[in-house]
């Protein structure tokens, strides 16, 4: 691997990548349990959904670099402008760059599907920059939780799963409900992490605002709520005993709960971080499976 590929697939930052690929997977077992799987669109949301979360995470080291939250002070993994390795005129078309292959992506469902998905299109390329850019950027207003729980949760597996089964049904929301919450501890042990750091940048997110108390509780809350949408799809929605599945990561959800409440260094929750994108992705691989046999 070339150095400077290197550097921009660190960028890139592949451990939150998960947060893409999961709701488009889960929204197309949803899809088939269904009888309406479309392969070619599903990859089509797959593309596009990588191509936002890498923008997303392109703008923000670019943002979070200008504003000021990014640092030599900064606890956690290196990022490519604050380090020197991209300068931010570079990194700011990269992001134009990638976010705007993402529009001519979903330019072909757009095609295929009619164009009651463009406004949705737009708006999260819009939102990939407002995230940590623009005069009220998301991040810094303790906005950032909701922004991926509705954009990786909601709309991502609703979405996915409209293209191919041309409507939004009940177990659609409730799956794409449960994905949002697990995607969003994802930030949630980011934000947990860098607390001083972003406190003295001005970004107020909710674990700044609120403490990290309040961070520890919707951390272990969002791991329950989420546990209980495979019961819900069992007990109302007439799928079988193998869409309960997901339960099998009650202890590692008791267990990641326990250690980011024990933890004091940001390299444990580092650690946590990777282990809470692995959580998401184990939950997905298994709502999934379940779903299809269910």
């Amino acid at each position: 691997m070339s150095a400077h590929f290197k550097i921009w697939f660190e960028a890139s930052r592949p451990k939150t990548l998960p947060a893409a690929v999961v709701p488009v997977m889960v929204g197309t077992a949803l899809a088939s349990a269904h009888h309406g799987e479309n392969f070619i669109r599903a990859g089509i949301c797959l593309a596009f959904a990588l191509l936002v979360q890498i923008g997303t995470n392109f703008a923000n080291d670019y943002y979070d670099f200008v504003q000021g939250a990014d640092t030599a002070a900064r606890v956690g993994p290196r990022r490519a402008v604050a380090a020197g390795l991209v300068s931010p005129q570079v990194m700011l078309l990269a992001t134009w760059l990638v976010l705007g292959l993402a529009f001519a992506v979903g330019l072909l469902l757009v095609r295929e599907c009619g164009w009651v998905l463009l406004p949705i299109g737009v708006i999260s390329i819009v939102c990939a920059i407002a995230y940590t850019g623009g005069p009220f950027p998301l991040g810094y207003n303790g906005l950032g939780d909701l922004f991926v729980f509705v954009f990786f949760g909601l709309v991502a597996v609703c979405t996915t799963f409209y293209v191919q089964a041309g409507n939004v049904m009940p177990d659609a929301i409730f799956s794409a409900a449960a994905i949002g919450l697990l995607a969003a501890n994802i930030l949630v042990v980011n934000n947990y992490r860098d607390k001083e750091t972003d406190g003295l940048a001005g970004k107020k997110t909710l674990v700044v605002r609120f403490g990290r108390k309040f961070a520890l509780w919707q951390y272990g809350l969002s791991h329950m709520v989420a546990l209980l949408c495979p019961p819900v799809l069992w007990w109302s929605m007439e799928y079988r005993w193998p869409v309960l599945l997901p339960l099998l990561l009650i202890p590692l959800a008791v267990s990641l709960t326990h250690r980011l409440a024990a933890s004091q260094e940001p390299s444990e929750r580092i650690v946590l971080l990777g282990a809470t994108a692995r959580y998401l992705a184990a939950y997905g691989v298994l709502l999934s499976v379940g779903v299809v046999l269910g």
